[in-house]
């Protein structure tokens, strides 16, 4: 693991006005790693608050609402995978976004994470500035609003870019930054095939945690939320051996 020490980057003008005041909630239960993660994020200009296991933390997060979690996988108590739940299934805090900070580094893992409803997912051992940077792009891509703010309407589906909210069939439809980006991105594309790759590009860029693999579970998980039936889908299409397509009913 490296040093805390070290220089970060200044952020500009329009990221120092985004990011400013950021509260970020850190649950690690080694001493010496939070204490690494705390002063990395303070020197980056994120507020911070620490807890060893994930006992207050969702009652703590409701009234002070962190601008993101990160959270290590092997906690004492509940571990993180199972706070994630908490969090993703307690309204206020639903569309937060969570970063796993773990030694757990196996592939079954890496998707867990992600099924669990992760937005970004680092192994230990970690470089500290590229946690940063981590967690100023999800940030930016959370609060980021559109140049020209619309709501995209595909039959029964709904998709508001400036609030990043989604209903299907009328019903409000929960999900994580990383979920909304990518099918903000395949409706607005509506009609053309992007292939895993294409798609890693566009909404991920710089995570490398995310395989082109990976994107087989966020568009598993899209389904799940969106389709009457996810096993035939009426709107994320497969193009086998190609990619995906987002397909309006005609």
């Amino acid at each position: 693991m490296q040093s805390p020490t070290g220089s970060f980057e200044p952020l500009r003008d329009a990221d120092s006005a985004l990011l400013s005041r950021c509260l970020v909630f850190v649950v690690e239960d080694e001493e010496d790693i939070a204490r690494l993660i705390s002063h990395n994020l303070q020197a980056a200009g994120f507020e911070v608050r620490s807890f060893v296991n994930g006992g207050s933390v969702l009652s703590e997060a409701v009234r002070e609402m962190p601008s993101l979690f990160v959270l290590d996988v092997m906690l004492p108590g509940a571990d993180g995978f199972e706070l994630c739940r908490q969090i993703r299934q307690t309204p206020l805090l639903s569309v937060t976004p969570i970063i796993f900070l773990t030694a757990k580094t196996a592939e079954a893992d890496r998707v867990k994470g992600l099924e669990m409803g992760g937005d970004d997912y680092i192994t230990k051992p970690f470089s500290p500035r590229e946690l940063v940077a981590r967690v100023r792009s999800i940030l930016r891509g959370a609060r980021q609003t559109p140049v020209t703010p619309e709501v995209l309407r595909v039959d029964d589906l709904e998709i508001d870019s400036s609030s990043m909210t989604v209903q299907a069939r009328g019903r409000a439809v929960l999900t994580t930054v990383r979920e909304f980006r990518l099918l903000e991105y395949l409706a607005t594309h509506r009609g053309r095939v992007f292939t895993r790759d294409q798609l890693l590009d566009a909404v991920w860029k710089e995570a490398t945690f995310v395989t082109p693999r990976s994107i087989d579970v966020y568009i598993r998980r899209l389904r799940e939320k969106i389709e009457i039936d996810p096993r035939h889908p009426r709107y994320l299409k497969t193009l086998r051996g190609i990619g995906y397509r987002f397909e309006a009913q005609k």
